[in-house]
């Protein structure tokens, strides 16, 4: 039995960039942990990302040492760059990944590639937002992670939970098939992965896990999160295009959604996403003169109207003058709502961490907007745009 587990290969890739401090130590201990407990056989590859330092060196003496290990050099950075040109060629029956921090607990690492090995699941990913993950980390990535995987699932429909964990796997041929259509070379690589696969109806294994925040992250929050939302913008505007169609053939039969919902939820999404980027952008701007909670209202003000205009015309198909007013006024109560949720979580911020920066401000209006996004589609499409008041006004 143990022979036929270990002709079944798995390939971990750690992503690096200047790592030349805490690689030898991570490789070392996933090796053994590998080789002492997982049964089926395995790879790991060390992904250089264009390291300046020492990294490289230590790699290929790694390599050299450990048996099952490989150093790959990469002329560029980005983390989707290096899981792109390592899954792309891979030969074995899973690809993965783990941060070189190793962050998440390697007990997670055989529920995650189980379902994968058995033909149960597509991918695989670990949640840190589950009830029964264990995770140690600060409140401001938690309050920035939270708020980023509600977006998803509030603007985008995403049914998964966490979209960042850097702890992830995938049968290869899956991976492979989902690679071309994949754009982005760096953080927002998994989330374009897994909306993709999501799209086509693949499954998604979640596994819960224990996390402990790495205190040396070299993350740039502020520019990771402005390119997560242009990539979202990008995806949704595929996803309504069409052009994200692939040859993936559908492992389960996707769940039906009520009449018109599946045409609608693009639209209402890019919509979204362009207002959420106009608005953000209006109060940022705005908040050099006025007050948080001021600033939030006018930014909303303004994008409110052109959002519901936009909403009528191309997510429910509303042409024509008629009954356009009234639209606006029913569509201003979800302003309203927005505004309330908004105003509500800056003044609650205030409250529990006086004079937060303008980046914390802005997480918390992003929390309050994506609660408001899906309440606000709610609204629209079983009130204000119903059809059956739309064809009765039109009599």
């Amino acid at each position: 039995m143990q022979t036929a587990l270990t002709t079944r290969l798995v390939e971990v890739v750690v992503p690096v960039y200047n790592e030349q401090r805490a690689l030898p130590a991570s490789i070392r201990r996933l090796h053994g942990y590998l080789t002492h407990t997982f049964p089926y056989g395995f790879r790991i590859t060390i992904a250089d990302n264009a390291s300046t330092d020492g990294t490289w060196q230590i790699a290929r003496e790694l390599a050299a040492e450990l048996p099952g290990v490989r150093a790959v050099h990469l002329g560029e950075k980005g983390r989707g760059r290096a899981l792109r040109q390592v899954w792309s060629d891979s030969d074995a029956d899973v690809v993965s990944y783990m941060d070189v921090d190793l962050s998440t607990d390697l007990d997670a690492f055989l529920p995650l590639v189980a379902p994968l090995l058995s033909g149960h699941s597509d991918l695989a990913i670990g949640t840190r937002l589950s009830r029964r993950a264990n995770v140690v980390r600060g409140p401001k990535r938690e309050l920035i992670s939270r708020s980023y995987n509600l977006l998803l699932r509030s603007v985008m429909g995403a049914g998964f939970s966490d979209a960042q964990c850097g702890f992830k796997a995938a049968r290869t041929e899956i991976a492979q098939a989902l690679l071309p259509a994949v754009e982005d070379q760096e953080w927002f690589f998994d989330t374009e992965l897994l909306l993709l696969a999501e799209r086509h109806g693949l499954r998604i294994h979640e596994v819960p896990v224990d996390w402990v925040d790495d205190p040396d992250s070299r993350v740039d929050i502020v520019r990771t999160a402005a390119d997560d939302l242009r990539g979202l913008a990008r995806v949704a505007r595929k996803t309504l295009s069409g052009a994200a169609r692939i040859p993936v053939p559908p492992r389960v039969r996707a769940a039906r959604l009520p009449s018109g919902m599946a045409r609608q939820l693009p639209s209402f999404a890019v919509i979204g996403v362009i207002s959420t980027v106009a608005h953000l952008a209006l109060f940022v701007t705005l908040r050099l003169v006025v007050p948080a909670v001021v600033a939030n209202a006018l930014a909303l003000s303004v994008t409110a109207v052109a959002n519901t205009a936009a909403n009528r015309r191309f997510t429910f198909g509303v042409t024509g003058r008629a009954g356009a007013l009234r639209h606006q006024l029913e569509g201003g109560l979800a302003f309203l709502l927005g505004l309330l949720l908004s105003t509500g979580g800056l003044a609650l911020l205030d409250r529990l961490v006086p004079g937060a920066s303008t980046a914390t401000e802005l997480v918390a209006v992003i929390v309050a907007n994506a609660l408001a996004a899906l309440a606000r589609f709610l609204l629209l499409r079983a009130w204000v745009f119903n059809p059956r008041r739309t064809k009765e006004n039109a009599r």
